[in-house]
């Protein structure tokens, strides 16, 4: 994905939590709402990859932020190269597409994690672009149920990509 085409859907992102109906914010915070935050585009953030066949069982259950269990199924595994140190990251196929949930040491991010939506190319072959990377709706409703990252994509490494954490003049909004 260029920059612009990076910039269009951090602009689709905000509109969709500004008036969709689909967003997770309350009516009080869409009222604050000015945008969401997020890093600047870095193009050395975006990886094609083909993905390892999974070491393990394909099937692989997930917790959430309210103890329930998700069945999803892992896709593959895959290393890239972030600030000089090699990450190994497991990509997980939903009925809806493929799905990269991670949690990274920014402190700037979401603790419990963010995800991405992985673009497939063709076959094994896939776009992992962090600057896509965003929070789970539970960070700005707890009416939200979401998929905690499992331990196999808890990295050491900051990801500064993607959006940040939400500034509180909305997310507090009452």
């Amino acid at each position: 994905m260029s920059e612009s085409e990076n910039i269009r859907w951090r602009e689709s992102r905000d509109a969709l939590f500004a008036s969709s109906g689909q967003s997770p914010l309350t009516t009080a915070q869409k009222a604050a709402f000015d945008g969401l935050a997020y890093y600047d585009y870095d193009e050395t953030l975006v990886f094609d990859v083909t993905l390892d066949a999974p070491d393990d069982e394909q099937a692989a259950q997930i917790f959430t932020t309210q103890n329930t269990i998700r069945n999803y199924r892992r896709a593959g595994r895959f290393t890239v190269q972030i600030d000089g140190q090699a990450v190994t990251l497991t990509l997980f196929q939903t009925d809806h597409g493929f799905f990269l949930p991670f949690t990274d040491t920014n402190p700037d991010t979401y603790g419990g994690g963010r995800y991405i939506d992985a673009a497939q190319i063709d076959g094994a072959t896939f776009r992992i672009d962090f600057n896509r990377a965003y929070h789970p709706y539970c960070v700005y409703n707890s009416r939200y149920d979401c998929p905690i990252p499992p331990a196999e994509n808890r990295l050491t490494v900051a990801i500064r990509a993607g959006e940040m954490l939400p500034p509180e003049r909305w997310l507090k909004a009452q």
